[in-house]
């Protein structure tokens, strides 16, 4: 069977029906609809496409050129999951997934990508000519990665899991940095090809952005330090009148909590060094 298939070739039209016209390259042929072309083909004409084994397991010629190919890698999104062969990722052909085979995928499986997850892949033929998905390794990464400013400290930013490793989870961002997420960093580990958002802690001497998936210490406070918060904000000196020894009638008339509530909610803007205590008064830390 023909050995160019993932790739792009150009063919000559040998023969047509209704709504095909079947190209030949080196003695094969390959079948492709009418429609996808803006202009009529015809009988003798070149024409250039992409070539695979459709699902009827019919060869294929398509005008639109995926991103993924055999030697070129582009990004895919995962339509389906099977546990004993691997994932299904659509790189863009109408009748046709591509499978990332599992001996490809992270031992557990939890860690598998899940529908609507993206990886960047590009294609190998197998010795029964089948197309299959191989997952982009570091090296790639690297090679299509910028490298980060100082001035990307504390920003926000959404990437794709690329790798998983036990020090931590490696991440290609959408602005083509990569990332790096320690355990500490982290609530749960993300799964390979989880689309996750962070903030930046920090560059590490290798050139990456060391990043953290937990909340910052205000989105993580509860509800009623987050009232307080507010309050403390909208006060023209940033303070008011009570503390944790402030008097239970006096904390319940003016934040509508209970005194232990009240003690709670400083202790959460304490730790999170967002507040101090002075005078009676709780004031708010000024940040540069």
């Amino acid at each position: 069977m023909s050995k160019v298939l993932g790739t792009i070739i150009t063919g000559v039209i040998v023969d047509e029906n209704e709504k095909s016209v079947f190209v030949q390259k080196d003695g094969i042929t390959y079948r492709l609809d009418k429609d996808e072309s803006e202009t009529a083909l015809q009988l003798g004409d070149t024409v250039k496409g992409f070539v695979y084994e459709g699902m009827n397991k019919q060869l294929r010629m398509t005008l639109k050129e995926p991103a993924s190919q055999v030697g070129k890698y582009g990004w895919g999104t995962v339509v389906a999951v099977r546990k004993d062969l691997g994932v299904f990722v659509d790189i863009g052909l109408d009748d046709k997934e591509i499978v990332v085979s599992l001996d490809n995928l992270p031992d557990i499986k939890a860690l598998w990508p899940k529908k609507g997850d993206r990886l960047l892949i590009a294609l190998e033929q197998d010795s029964k000519d089948r197309l299959w998905g191989i997952i982009a390794d570091e090296p790639v990464f690297r090679s299509i990665s910028r490298t980060p400013g100082e001035e990307l400290k504390n920003k926000d930013v959404t990437g794709t899991v690329f790798r998983l490793k036990l020090v931590g989870t490696f991440i290609l961002t959408d602005d083509h940095y990569i990332g790096f997420i320690h355990p500490s960093e982290r609530e749960i580990e993300p799964r390979l090809g989880e689309v996750v958002s962070g903030r930046v802690v920090g560059i590490s001497q290798h050139g990456m952005l060391n990043l953290s998936l937990k909340p910052r210490a205000h989105e993580a406070i509860s509800e009623d330090a987050a009232m307080i918060l507010v309050l403390l904000e909208q006060s023209p000196t940033h303070s008011l009148p009570y503390w944790d020894k402030s008097d239970p009638e006096a904390i319940k008339e003016y934040f509508g909590i209970s005194k232990a509530q009240f003690k709670r909610a400083l202790g959460h803007l304490l730790k999170a060094r967002l507040i101090i205590q002075e005078d009676g008064h709780t004031k708010l830390i000024k940040k540069d």
